[in-house]
């Protein structure tokens, strides 16, 4: 081949185009004789023709023919990039379910559908059926960076969450006006976060039973959540850390004020408190915390003692204190009588706690104060002596309502004993029949209420310790991390909050109103599912499970509720798909 026979029989096509162009618009021969010499059609040559004047019209004809080759591997498209991503989280044993969540965080918005086909595709075969806990424990491993959390914008999108259940809460924290609370605090708010979405943030990981902060991807990825607190994604660890270290005890305390007279408001307090102490471990270095008995663990070790205070008849709880000191314990009392009196509106009239709560002279003070107070006295061989050698006439039977609705027969033994610390007499019920093998004795300052009412307000204090061990367990206030990443009073306080939420929701479920918070996370709010956003509203199609009647059905008093913090109405409807 001669150098004549190169340029009269080009090889690729960029080279024919230039060589069938040149002659057809430089040297003007006819479209015809340009077809037949270089093998195309009479249209195509006016084709090619017009797009060489485009192009060179925009200065792009000289990148068309005459562009040098890529070296190596040709970049990825969205789309691979995406179907990677796909497979490297199926291979962390991810379900399809679980891979949308992670791609809606990260802003890929595709459907379940293409997901599976690239798995089916990639050769995958089916995961088996695991646990919850299993798949917790999947999820934990896995590292996926997550986006900077920011307020939603409102655009139309819909996702997946795995703890969609969480949004049932929102009808209520707007209808008991509780985002108003929130907002009239005095808790701080970030250049990018407002108060109400941090509080609603902290408040999502409580009902979300999630034990430990450090463990961000757990659920920094889940857009459920992030709408809870009308956020993209849920701020990380180091965000709710530094955050809590600008909290106060004054700004916990008006907080609790404000939400006891937003109880008050809505009749869910009684004439009674019951008062106890809770011990939450501190794991770091315990130079500046005190050894306190933990009755979970039955040893003393380093911890914070807390005081809780409760209302036996809704189960809301009314204080919370983290800062208690050994020193000052048995001033306790004083301080929440003076915390509820701030409030001359309050209807509170009864206190009740343990032995060991508070000594003889603080009794006297709160009788002194016209304070009503039932409590326990401790046992000497010598009182317990005394009422065994009681006739049988000084004794009395009374019924009294047992936890499980059925009535127990008790005899008491009523009358008026001086005690010196107190100095003077004291009203003095002795019981027994009650399974006990000594007498169990109840003092009060109360001269006139009924002995069956007595004994029942006093049965009734065991539920704030039942309260304490479900806190300590379900909101998980015994697992302080070692570098105190939340402050413990400000935990405690989102705590009362997220447990009177719970309580809330159990008021809305009549067979389920005795449920701890535990066993209402289980049945209702653990659920996943998707949530669709248009401009006026955000519909949560809830996964189908065995108790989700019961809860669309509570939901149905709060249907099209208007959540101000995130400008729609929401409305919580079932899913066709389980």
């Amino acid at each position: 081949m001669n150098i004549n026979s190169y340029f009269d029989s080009p090889r690729n096509w960029h080279h024919r185009q230039y060589e069938a162009m040149r002659a057809f618009l430089y040297e003007k021969k006819s479209a015809s004789e340009v077809s037949r010499k270089y093998g195309y059609t009479i249209s195509t040559v006016y084709s090619i023709g017009r797009d060489f004047k485009k192009l060179f019209a925009v200065n792009k004809l000289d990148d068309y023919l005459f562009s040098l080759p890529q070296l190596g591997r040709p970049e990825k498209t969205t789309a691979t990039q995406i179907k990677d991503k796909i497979i490297s989280l199926r291979k962390l044993y991810l379900s399809v379910e679980e891979i949308k969540e992670k791609l809606d965080a990260c802003g890929t918005n595709v459907s379940e559908t293409f997901i599976y086909h690239v798995i089916k595709s990639a050769g995958f075969a089916r995961l088996p059926k695991r646990s919850r806990l299993a798949k917790i424990d999947v999820q934990s491993s896995i590292k996926v960076e997550a986006p900077m959390s920011e307020i939603l914008s409102g655009e139309n999108e819909t996702f997946n969450s795995s703890n969609v259940g969480v949004l049932c809460f929102l009808p209520l924290i707007q209808s008991y006006e509780i985002d108003r609370l929130i907002i009239n605090s005095n808790y701080p708010e970030t250049k990018t976060i407002p108060k109400i979405n941090s509080i609603l943030s902290f408040i999502a990981l409580k009902l979300s039973n999630i034990k430990r902060y450090t463990k961000d991807d757990l659920w920094c990825m889940d857009r459920g959540m992030g709408l809870f607190a009308g956020l993209n994604v849920l701020p990380k660890a180091t965000w709710f850390s530094s955050y809590s270290h600008r909290i106060t005890r004054e700004m916990n305390i008006s907080f609790l004020q404000a939400m006891r007279k937003l109880w008050q408001k809505n009749g869910l307090l009684s004439d009674t408190a019951n008062l106890d102490f809770t011990t939450v471990p501190y794991w770091g270095d315990d130079s500046h915390v005190e050894n306190n008995w933990s009755g979970t663990r039955h040893k003393a070790l380093p911890s914070i003692l807390a005081a809780l205070a409760q209302d036996p008849d809704s189960g809301i709880i009314t204080y919370g204190d983290a800062d208690v000191k050994q020193v000052s314990e048995h001033n306790v009392v004083i301080e929440f009588l003076d915390f509820y009196k701030v409030d001359e509106g309050n209807n509170l009239k009864y206190l009740v706690f343990d032995s060991k709560f508070t000594t003889y002279q603080n009794l006297r003070k709160l009788d002194d104060n016209n304070t009503k107070f039932i409590t326990i006295r401790r046992r000497g061989d010598k009182i317990v002596k005394d009422l065994e050698n009681l006739p049988h006439f000084a004794w009395k039977q009374i019924r009294v309502m047992a936890g499980n609705g059925k009535k127990r027969l008790l005899k008491v033994n009523d009358q008026k004993i001086f005690l010196r610390d107190y100095g003077k007499e004291i009203r003095q019920i002795a019981i027994t029949g009650n399974g006990k093998i000594k007498p169990a004795l109840i003092i009060t300052n109360d001269l006139e209420l009924p002995q069956v009412d007595i004994v029942r307000k006093y049965a009734k204090r065991w539920l704030v310790e039942k309260t304490i061990s479900e806190q300590a367990h379900f909101f998980h206030l015994n697992k302080v991390s070692s570098s105190m990443v939340i402050k413990v009073d400000f935990d405690l306080t989102m705590t009362i909050l997220a447990y009177n939420l719970y309580r809330l929701l159990a008021a809305e479920l009549p067979r389920y109103s005795h449920q701890t918070a535990e066993k209402l996370y289980e049945k209702f709010v653990s659920n996943s599912g998707k949530v669709i956003i248009d401009e006026n509203e955000i519909s949560v199609l809830l996964k189908k499970k065995r108790h989700l009647p019961a809860i669309l059905n509570a939901m149905k008093d709060f249907s099209s509720c208007d959540i101000d913090w995130l400008g729609k109405k929401i409305n919580i409807l079932a899913a066709s798909y389980s």
